[in-house]
Formats: C-alpha cells, sequence, structure tokens
C-alpha cells in the first residue's frame, strides 16, 4: 500500500494532535475527517471513563403551522346525521375520511343448533336414498286430513282436546275436501268397504271440519298420496318430511307439547314390512344408530305397525323413537290408488334420536 504522507502524528506535550503535511492537498481532507474522528472519538471515550464528560441526546423538531392549524382538538364527524342537516351545522364541522377498503370488525360467529345439524343430516340421509321433500308449510290442518283421512274414527282418544289442540278462531276449516272423496271417506268409517267393516257409526262432517294445530305430518302425507292417486298412470314415489308437530303432551324428561317429525313413505307395488325394517335400519346406520328393535303396535291407519326402540346410553335404557307400519287399505282406497300399491311409512321424532346422538338426559335441555 502507497504511502501518501498526508498528515503526521505530532506529539511535542499533553494530547497528540494531528498535522498536515507539505503533500495535503485538497483531495486527501476525506482522510484526515476519518482519521480525525477517529481520534476524537478515542479521546471521547477516555473522557468518558475518567467520568469528565456528561453526554446528553438533544432531540430537536422543527415545526410549522399547516393549512389546518388550529388551538384546538376537535373530533372528526363519522357520519352526516339529520341533527346536522337541520340545522345546517355540517358546514362548521369535519369529517373523517371514509376507507372503503377497510374489511370492518368481524362479528362473532355463532354455532348451529344441534336440532339444526341433525336436521340437516336427515335430510342429506333422505335425499341420498332417493326420497322427494313434501311441502310442510302449514302447521294448522283440519281434523279430516289429521284424522278422518287416515282412518282414524271421531270417537278416538287421541282427538280429544286433553292430546289435541284445537282452534278456537277460525273454528272450522275455510275450504272443503275433494266432495267425492269426502263422500268415500264417511261410507269408509260408517260402512266399511274393501274388505273392511268399518267402525259403524254416524260419521260427521262438521267434526272433521274443526281445525287443529296438526299433531303429525301424516296429513301432509295423505295429501300427497291423495295427490299422487288422481295422476292418470300410477308412478312408485318415495316422499319424506321434517317439520314441527303439536301435541298436549304433559312435559317430563322424553316429551314435549311441540316437537319435530321426521317422516318417510315409499308408494310401490306390493312392498311388505320387511322392506320397511330394512329401510329403517339403513337410514339410522347413517346417521350412527346401530341398536334398534321393533315392537309389534296398534295404529288406526297402519297395519301391520311397529314402535321404533334405540338403547339409550345415558338413559340406560331402549327408548322409543318412532311409529311405523304399512298404510290400511281403508286409508288408501278411497283416495283411488291401485288395488297392488302398497305404502310403507314411519314417523320418527327428532328430538329423541339428538338426545341418543349427543347423550342428554333430557328432552328440554336440546
Amino acid at each position: 500500500m502507497q504511502n501518501l504522507e498526508w498528515v503526521k502524528l505530532w506529539q511535542p506535550s499533553g494530547s497528540p494532535k494531528i498535522k498536515k503535511t507539505a503533500k495535503f492537498t485538497k483531495q486527501s481532507r476525506r482522510p484526515q475527517k476519518i482519521l480525525s474522528e477517529i481520534f476524537a472519538m478515542k479521546e471521547l471515550a477516555d473522557a468518558k471513563k475518567r467520568k469528565l464528560v456528561d453526554e446528553k441526546k438533544l432531540t430537536v423538531f422543527d415545526m410549522k403551522k399547516s393549512a389546518g392549524f388550529k388551538t384546538t382538538v376537535e373530533k372528526p364527524e363519522t357520519e352526516l346525521t339529520k341533527d346536522l342537516l337541520a340545522n345546517d351545522e355540517w358546514k362548521n364541522k369535519t369529517f373523517k375520511e371514509y376507507n372503503y377498503n377497510a374489511t370492518g370488525v368481524r362479528p362473532p360467529h355463532g354455532f348451529l343448533h344441534p336440532l339444526l345439524k341433525l336436521r340437516s343430516a336427515y335430510r342429506n340421509i333422505f335425499l341420498e336414498m332417493g326420497f322427494e321433500e313434501m311441502p310442510t308449510s302449514n302447521f294448522v290442518e283440519s281434523s279430516f286430513w289429521n284424522f278422518d283421512a287416515l282412518f282414524q274414527p271421531q270417537q278416538h282418544p287421541a282427538r280429544d282436546a286433553h292430546d289435541t289442540f284445537f282452534l278456537s278462531e277460525p273454528a272450522s276449516a275455510l275450504n272443503d275436501p275433494p266432495a267425492d272423496y269426502l263422500e268415500r271417506v264417511k261410507n269408509i268409517h260408517s260402512h266399511g268397504g274393501f274388505d273392511s267393516k268399518g267402525y259403524g257409526y254416524d260419521w260427521s262432517k262438521d267434526e272433521a271440519m274443526k281445525n287443529v294445530l296438526r299433531t303429525h305430518t301424516t296429513a301432509v302425507s295423505a295429501k300427497m298420496l291423495y295427490k299422487l292417486a288422481q295422476q292418470k298412470e300410477f308412478k312408485p314415489t318415495k316422499y319424506f318430511s321434517i317439520d314441527r308437530v303439536f301435541r298436549n303432551e304433559t312435559l317430563d324428561n322424553t316429551h314435549l307439547a311441540e316437537f319435530h317429525q321426521v317422516e318417510g313413505l315409499i308408494a310401490d307395488y306390493n312392498v311388505s314390512l320387511a322392506d320397511l325394517i330394512g329401510v329403517l335400519h339403513t337410514f339410522f346406520k347413517k346417521l350412527g344408530i346401530e341398536k334398534l328393535k321393533f315392537k309389534p303396535a296398534y295404529n288406526p291407519y297402519t297395519e301391520p305397525s311397529m314402535e321404533i326402540f334405540s338403547y339409550h346410553e345415558g338413559l340406560g335404557k331402549w327408548t322409543e323413537i318412532g311409529n311405523s307400519g304399512m298404510f290400511r287399505p281403508e286409508m288408501l282406497r278411497p283416495m283411488g290408488l291401485p288395488e297392488n300399491v302398497s305404502v310403507i311409512a314411519w314417523g320418527l321424532s327428532l328430538e329423541r334420536p339428538a338426545m341418543i346422538k349427543y347423550k342428554m338426559n333430557n328432552i328440554r335441555y336440546i
């Protein structure tokens, strides 16, 4: 490395000093500055060690008035209200600029209700199995569709006020069922038919027209089967529905006055009880419920009939979760369905399987 000899160290007495040599030029000022800073830093460090100097940091701000300078702090308005417009105060207000790209505060998210989750699972299973959903928007039905069309006698205990909610206004249905169908239902109740003796009583139209909160969605099934029977050519059909029903029940850990009923039916040629049991096993297996039992039962509109039980781990016992059977000819033939057409059907509670699935011991907690 070339020695330029621009500066030299001179120390006659005291602190060392830097002196320019004869070779120092303007081009050599930068190295001199660097060396001066090096020696100055060294001296400063020595002085700090000897506590001869006290280092302080001074921050200086250069401030100037802007166009919006004010001596008071004023919060800008975020909304243009009717009061600001009415009094013309908006002219003297400063408004905050809107950030249209801001995403905003995320609302706290909720969770699906267990019944809604199970209802969605039921619906998806039905659709996977090729069923068509029935319209169930009417909570109020006439007694004709809720009871009489199902071959349920007018003296049946289920039609009493202690089991059914009757409407006071309007007390009776505004529209009559088709006249010819109503007459056939009347005859099957009073005199029998289709190899049936009937019930042998004087059937009352006034009783049949009383409005009730539907006790089951089978009233909708009856309407859909009647509509199916009016087609020129019968077509095998699978229907299902999931909706609320109402019964005048005493509330306890397994009973509610308002609950959801899951209903399914298959109308086809020569279907049997074995087909019904197979469909129910397939349906509940998809839900994760495999412990099922079937018990013979009586229903006015199904024969044979079966109650469906599933084992509840929380209660430690078998719990009834639904009813099933084959619709009677006394119900189907007055509608006009062919003689060799059978209908298997079942009605299931939504809440009780939910108790089993979520291991709850009280239906009122759902």
